[in-house]
């Protein structure tokens, strides 16, 4: 049909073309929408900049066609063939392309959000800078496609085949990638943050400086991946495959590493704070100035691995055997003002053979107790006393008492190695039953101890709560925030603290966590603690009253500042 007669047959009122011929027809910015060109054969039609709104092209061959910034809303185009077209700036909202030959097509910065495009073939199509925000690609062939600074933001992927995809700086928030393939795809600098990547092939991906934040890799095979540099906070790895990959300077904040194999990877400077390693492979790997500050070891295998130089501030082990592993030194505290680690153990030495392991468990060993209240003391030490009568030559001293997030925590050395879990659940056991005992004869041991208590009015309360789970999780996030806090407070002018703080204070309460010592405690010391430093601030802390705005003084945290300005008021001898 000539494009003529099939314009004056539209502008009549026509809509039905199914089956018609227009190959080679130039119908540039012509509006048709909601025609039906089912199995139309447009094969190198010029159609740019025309309008297909809500139009039926089911099983149409618009291949090699030109069809740059063209409208295709609410379009069917299933099982259509655009193959080699050229989508440039094309609109392809909630078009439905499922199962649709996309091969060779050029769709840069196209707009394709909510598209559906499930089992489309879009094999080294290039789709640079496109919009997919949801869009739906489950089963989609995309081989060699070209997807960098593309928009991914909760599209579906699952079982989409990606392998040597570009992906470079795309940002897939959100997205769902289980079961793909991204076999020795690029995703340097991707954004994953919350990404739900289960059981997806990453053989030899290369995703440096990318961020997998709160992302899923669970059974994740990333073997011979490269990750260097990547951020991987609060990213769960559980039963995943990292043999042999390179992760170098990444950052696994309390991440979960649960069953995962990591044996022969590279992970020099890799930061696990807070990570939670249990059954977790790391023999033969390069740890190597790794941090393992407040993280959790059990049952982790790290024979043959290199730990020369590895932070182990607070590290908590279980059924970790450290006789076979390779280190000259570590590091046993860390200044988290200057971020490094601090206290080289040996001092002036290297470490023998096995000398750590022997080393750690002979001073090292700690049971640590949460009290959701304060603990009754009295009954406490009996039960401590009781354990110890119980347990052959057992050994506990009371190591450290402090208040984190509302709740008590009370850390307990042993003399030798015991099975932390079965003593923390015998204890809690004895001290339910010893504050009973304890109330029922409390006169008569006082009185054997000639101990004469004093009247009072109201009985002293010894209905203490025993020890009760608190989520460990919670107090290394509240931790995690607080030490923040005093970074903030220590490197930032004062005009910015309020601001700086306030979004850590704010992620806290969407938390539960209460942020009353923050309040009360942690601002004041740590600005006290830098004015002793840094003669020049209290200075600036006094430029800061006097021009801050009033509801920037006068809020919470605000008032805190003050409060450690009127200390420094009082300690100044000018004062």
């Amino acid at each position: 049909m000539e494009a003529q007669e099939f314009l004056t047959r539209y502008k009549q009122g026509e809509r039905d073309f199914t089956g018609v011929d227009l190959s080679k027809a130039i119908l540039t910015g012509i509006n048709l929408q909601d025609i039906n060109l089912t199995g139309a054969n447009l094969t190198g039609a010029n159609l740019s900049w025309s309008f297909f709104n809500r139009a039926q092209l089911v099983n149409a061959c618009l291949r090699q066609a030109d069809l740059r910034h063209a409208t295709f809303t609410n379009a069917n185009l299933c099982q259509a063939i655009l193959s080699g077209v050229n989508l440039t700036k094309a609109d392809l909202h909630f078009a439905n392309l499922q199962s649709s030959d996309l091969n060779w097509a050029v769709l840069e910065q196209a707009d394709l959000t909510s598209a559906n495009l499930q089992g489309a073939k879009l094999d080294q199509s290039n789709l640079e800078q496109a919009k997919l925000t949801q869009a739906q690609l489950i089963q989609a062939e995309l081989m060699e496609v070209n997807l960098r600074k593309a928009q991914l933001i909760n599209a579906n992927l699952n079982r989409a085949n990606l392998r040597e995809a570009n992906l470079e700086l795309a940002d897939l928030r959100d997205a769902t990638l289980i079961g793909s393939n991204l076999t020795e795809a690029n995703l340097n600098g991707v954004c994953l943050r919350g990404a739900d990547l289960s059981e997806a092939d990453l053989h030899r991906v290369i995703m440096t400086g990318a961020d997998l934040s709160d992302a899923c890799l669970n059974s994740a095979d990333l073997s011979r991946a490269n990750l260097a540099g990547s951020y991987l906070l609060k990213t769960s790895f559980r039963k995943a495959y990292l043999l042999r990959a390179t992760l170098e300077d990444v950052l696994m904040l309390r991440a979960d590493l649960s069953e995962a194999n990591f044996r022969g990877s590279n992970l020099k400077r890799a930061d696990l704070s807070g990570a939670y390693l249990r059954d977790t492979t790391l023999s033969e790997t390069d740890l190597t100035e790794a941090l393992f500050l407040e993280s959790s070891l059990i049952r982790v295998n790290l024979d043959r691995s290199q730990m020369t130089g590895c932070c182990i501030y607070n590290w908590q082990l279980e059924d970790v055997d450290l006789s076979q592993i390779d280190c000259d030194y570590v590091f046993t505290q860390f200044n988290y003002a200057t971020k490094s680690p601090t206290n080289r153990y040996p001092n002036g030495r290297n470490l023998k053979p096995g000398e750590l392991a022997q080393q750690y468990r002979e001073d090292s060993i700690h049971i640590k107790l949460n009290f959701k209240e304060p603990p009754n003391w009295e009954a406490l030490i009996f039960s401590i006393a009781k354990l110890e009568q119980d347990f052959h030559n057992l050994k506990l001293t009371i190591k450290s008492f402090e208040s984190v997030a509302g709740a008590y925590v009370l850390k307990i050395n042993s003399n030798r190695p015991v099975n932390s879990k079965n003593l923390r659940s015998r204890l809690a056991e004895i001290y339910s039953n010893m504050i009973d005992r304890l109330q029922a004869k409390r006169q008569k041991i006082l009185g054997l101890l000639n101990i004469i208590e004093a009247k009072v009015e109201h009985p002293i309360a010894t209905t203490s709560p025993p020890p009760e789970p608190v989520d460990e999780e919670d107090l290394n996030l509240y931790r995690e925030v607080v030490q923040q806090i005093e970074v903030i407070i220590m490197t930032q002018p004062p005009e910015k603290l309020v601001e700086s703080i306030q979004r850590l204070i704010n992620f806290l309460n969407v938390k539960g966590l209460s942020t009353e010592e923050i309040y009360n405690k942690i601002i004041g010391q740590a600005i006290l603690r830098r004015a002793k430093q840094d003669q020049s601030f209290p200075k600036h802390l006094n430029q800061w009253e006097k021009s801050a705005a009033p509801a920037i003084r006068l809020s919470p945290i605000g008032s805190a500042i003050r409060s450690a300005i009127a200390i420094l008021w009082q300690e100044s001898p000018y004062s």
